[in-house]
């Protein structure tokens, strides 16, 4: 065989590549994507089908001359970029360069091969290298798709956004709907009205034994039981210590939970913040570097986990069988289940691909702990404990359950479970849900028509809760559960809404500021559409669609643009108006032409600005009431520096803001 190269998109996924290879085989790394739209304009000719003008990125050129004259010397050249959409469109643009050049030195035309590499080990590279195929096509154009609809909603959206509000400000088909859903959320809880309820509870036992037990009202005159007041609870306590209690109905069962499949991108990024505290920023960036290989003493770079954007739980027939070996090497025969746990995928996940899961289970998480930095370490354990769980016998818990009437208009119940065999849960201990009341751990043995001794009644005080904010864990759940954007999509979503100012995290909650409501109260009247959950999640089909060869590229934003086009001419139409509707008037006179002053919103805060703006230019800090005054002195301009209240804590700004925008932690 004549010279290879491996074209990969990071320079750690090619070293941990280059140590499984022999000396056959160059590996060399584009550093992520080559070409993008340009930054300065459109990029998207859209009288002309769409058609997406891409560049080469800037500090790039470097690198696509190593690419090039690197094929001019192979015989054949395998792309093994990720294995998803966005890998495919990197392969693409790849193939479009080195192929570019023809003939090699030698006089023959280089062979352009895709492999698709799941997991980067030995075992993984050599299995792609055996299945050579080609670039998807399809796969390229879902890309280019979304790639399109993204640039077309945020170049042409964002710059109303600059005009109404302030520069900087952005749209998204992703971003401003997991925005929408957190103002609406926050709208929700503003509209809350707490309400009080009251619960009742029998201290009960059955006659000649000493067995107390407790159980809840739950009914009244066949109807549950919601928002009992205090004056009714009262008089429904004093009737029951004057009635017989009865038991009705009694069952014991054993009650299975089973383990939860492997993970999927999704349900990492939610177990990792509730777990160990990650955003989802946090998680891709640990999950790529245990991907791409860390090094592993004398083995020298490994690839500890699967590829961690997917959206199938899959799992290959050989890591099905070494999992299973690796439960009957460990553990108690009962821990192993008599045949393999199946987990279905939801029906757009992508089957060639597989769960999240570690590459060799035998690479426990103690042995590779003092390889890894602690966050990997963290992530690494959570990843493997769930997928050594996923194929673990359920676990097995003993339920009662006990219906009590009380003369014949109230009912009662009382349940209790204990549990009897652990199962996955001795690898991935997991919160079984209990009731708050009226739920113990054992029950005594009771009889239909058994007559109970009522020992004593108690009333609690309860108060409706407003419905909760969302963390970023909530959010992913809800974003997948309406099928908005996609496992790849969710943390750079996130980190946008973060970044511009729309959104605080406070105590792992997500908060939207008063930038990001006014963002929001803008975009949802002019593209109701657009910004809907119901729209996001149809687009998404579609763009799977065009993947699976269904739909046409073209044919999505053909539809997709002229009714789009409209609502942004009506909308940059109404820009001076809306402009206008979100500045706060005052009585404060511009002291260079005598017109009103406006509070308008900058980068750092409010400030004071002249109504007749661009005539008069005139701008003054805004004398916050209660403004804490610091002491320093601003090293820019002078002036004092006053405390403000910022994203992430309190910093110091100078007071002549927006003249001096200077600042400090």
């Amino acid at each position: 065989m004549g010279k290879s190269i491996i074209i990969v998109e990071s320079p750690t996924k090619a070293r941990t590549l280059g140590r499984f290879l022999g000396k056959g085989f160059t590996i060399l790394s584009s550093v992520g994507h080559i070409k993008d739209l340009p930054k300065s304009k459109l990029g998207v000719d859209i009288q002309n089908g769409f058609t997406p003008h891409y560049i080469t990125i800037r500090g790039k050129g470097k690198i696509l001359k190593q690419l090039k004259t690197a094929a001019r010397n192979a015989d054949q050249i395998f792309i093994a970029t990720d294995p998803d959409r966005e890998g495919e469109a990197i392969a693409q643009h790849i193939a479009e360069v080195v192929g570019g050049e023809g003939q090699t030195k030698a006089g023959r035309t280089p062979k352009i091969q895709r492999i698709l590499v799941h997991e980067i080990t030995k075992e993984g590279i050599l299995e792609a290298l055996k299945n050579p195929g080609k670039i998807d096509r399809q796969k390229v154009e879902s890309q280019q798709a979304r790639r399109v609809l993204d640039r077309l909603v945020g170049y042409e959206v964002s710059p109303v956004l600059w005009k109404t509000i302030r520069r900087g400000l952005s749209a998204g088909r992703v971003q401003s709907v997991a925005l929408r859903i957190l103002c609406e959320r926050d709208e929700e809880i503003e509209k809350f009205s707490e309400e009080e309820y009251w619960s009742i509870l029998a201290q009960l036992k059955p006659e000649n034994r000493e067995e107390e037990f407790e159980a809840k009202l739950v009914k009244i005159n066949g109807e549950k039981t919601e928002r009992i007041q205090e004056e009714e609870a009262k008089k429904i306590e004093e009737e029951l210590t004057r009635i017989t209690f009865q038991v009705k109905k009694f069952n014991r069962k054993e009650r299975k939970t089973s383990p939860y499949p492997p993970f999927i991108t999704s349900t990492l990024q939610q177990e990792a913040s509730r777990r160990l505290r990650l955003s989802t920023a946090q998680t891709m960036r640990i999950a790529q570097q245990l991907y791409e290989g860390v090094e592993v003493g004398g083995e020298g770079g490994v690839g500890l986990i699967t590829y961690m954007r997917t959206d199938s739980v899959r799992i290959s027939q050989k890591a099905l069988e070494a999992v299973r070996d690796y439960i009957q090497k460990n553990f108690e025969p009962p821990y192993l289940p008599p045949k393999p746990m199946s987990y279905k995928s939801r029906k757009t996940a992508q089957e060639a691909h597989e769960a999240i899961r570690p590459t060799d289970l035998r690479r426990t998480p103690e042995k590779m702990k003092s390889f890894l930095r602690p966050e990997q370490e963290k992530l690494y354990r959570l990843i493997w404990e769930r997928f050594l769980a996923s194929q673990m016998s359920p676990a097995l818990f003993d339920t009662a359950q006990a219906e009590i009437t009380a003369g014949t208009q109230y009912e009662f119940d009382a349940k209790a479970t204990s549990p009897r065999f652990d199962g996955f849960m001795k690898v991935y201990p997991i919160k079984v849900k209990e009731e708050d009341e009226g739920f113990q751990k054992s029950l005594p043995d009771l009889s239909a028509g058994e007559t109970l001794t009522l020992e004593g009644l108690s009333t609690k005080q309860h108060f409706t809760k407003p419905p909760p904010r969302y963390t970023e864990a909530t959010l992913v759940r809800e974003l997948e559960s309406k099928g908005i954007g996609r496992p790849s999509t969710y943390a750079p979503t996130l980190s946008t809404i973060l970044g511009r100012g729309y959104v605080e995290r406070k105590e792992r909650l997500l908060i939207p500021t008063e930038l990001g409501m006014m963002v929001n109260r803008i975009l949802i009247p002019h593209f109701p559409d657009l910004f809907a959950i119901e729209f996001s999640a149809q687009m998404e089909d579609k763009l799977d669609k065009v993947e699976s060869g269904e739909l046409k590229w073209v044919e999505v934003l053909q539809e997709f643009y002229p009714p789009f086009e409209m609502k942004l001419k009506a909308f940059r139409e109404k820009s001076s108006s809306l402009k206008e509707s979100f500045q706060e008037k005052t009585d404060i006179q511009c002291e260079k032409c005598g017109n009103p002053m406006v509070i308008k919103l900058g980068r750092y805060g409010k400030f004071l600005a002249c109504s007749n703006y661009p005539e008069c230019k005139n701008t003054r800090p805004l004398e916050t009431e209660g403004a804490e005054q610091s002491g320093e002195i601003c090293e820019k301009c002078g002036k004092e520096m006053v405390l403000k209240q910022g994203r992430y804590g309190r910093f110091l700004s100078c007071s002549n803001y927006p003249e001096c925008d200077f600042t400090k932690p």
